[in-house]
């Protein structure tokens, strides 16, 4: 089960890492790190400003992460049912 959860984790950080436009292994490393460098620096300066605004305000987080689509998105991720 972790093999399946590792294998989607890594489809997911290839996905992410080619639309941003960094290596695969630099997005992880940075995401277990907790810095986000390299990807707010190939972010629109409106999407990188709402992401660190919602990365620093736990009560906007976890509000995010209440909604119905970023549930669906992290059980996709997750390889969740």
């Amino acid at each position: 089960m972790a093999d399946i959860n590792n294998a989607k984790m890594n489809e997911a950080i290839g996905v992410v890492s080619k639309k941003l436009g960094i290596p695969p292994e630099q997005l992880k490393k940075e995401l277990e790190n907790g810095k986000f460098d390299s990807a707010l620096k190939n972010m629109s300066p409106a999407n990188a400003a709402m992401f660190n605004q919602l990365i620093n305000d736990p009560g906007k987080l976890e509000k995010f992460m209440s909604t119905p689509q970023a549930q669906a998105l992290y059980k996709k991720l997750s390889g969740e049912k």
